[in-house]
């Protein structure tokens, strides 16, 4: 009987482009930057992103061009969760101290504050004029490109 065998990574593809975005801006005022300044269309999903059994979840905002074939992802790569913390049961004086915890979608890049994920069928998509846009914006600290096959974490992009 022969036998086949299944790679994982031949699901992976990789057609698209990935901005890294550096801003102390809240997800919904980047994403009305993003839509006055390159002319996009992002609308926020009804449900975020979640990882790990939904211990850390993502704002995703998402625009499909269909005139262009072109779809891009706005997606976050900060999440700031507040859980109980632990203490000592055999304590003098009991407290319910919170702490914040910060996980990442990407965590190779912990720095980075958000993700552009352009997904182009045909490559039509100027990604030195987006740049150059982004780099106009005062709001933004920094923008550039990232490869995605250096990404160890990739599959966490594919939505």
């Amino acid at each position: 009987m022969a036998l086949h065998k299944l790679l994982v990574d031949d699901y992976y593809d990789d057609d698209y482009k990935l901005i890294a975005i550096h801003c102390r801006l809240e997800d919904y005022r980047l994403a009305y930057l993003l839509n006055k300044n390159l002319g996009l269309n992002l609308v926020r999903n009804l449900k975020d992103l979640d990882f790990k059994y939904l211990t850390s979840s993502y704002s995703f905002f998402e625009w499909n061009n269909k005139a262009e074939y072109v779809t891009w992802s706005l997606v976050s790569n900060i999440c700031k969760k507040e859980e109980d913390s632990m203490y000592s049961a055999g304590t003098l004086f009991e407290t319910n101290d919170k702490t914040l915890k910060t996980f990442h979608l990407i965590p190779e890049l912990k720095r980075v504050d958000f993700f552009i994920k352009i997904s182009d069928e045909i490559q039509n998509v100027n990604e030195n004029l987006i740049l150059s846009t982004l780099q106009s914006i005062p709001q933004i600290i920094t923008s550039y490109t990232v490869n995605p096959l250096k990404i160890k974490s990739k599959g966490h992009l594919i939505f």
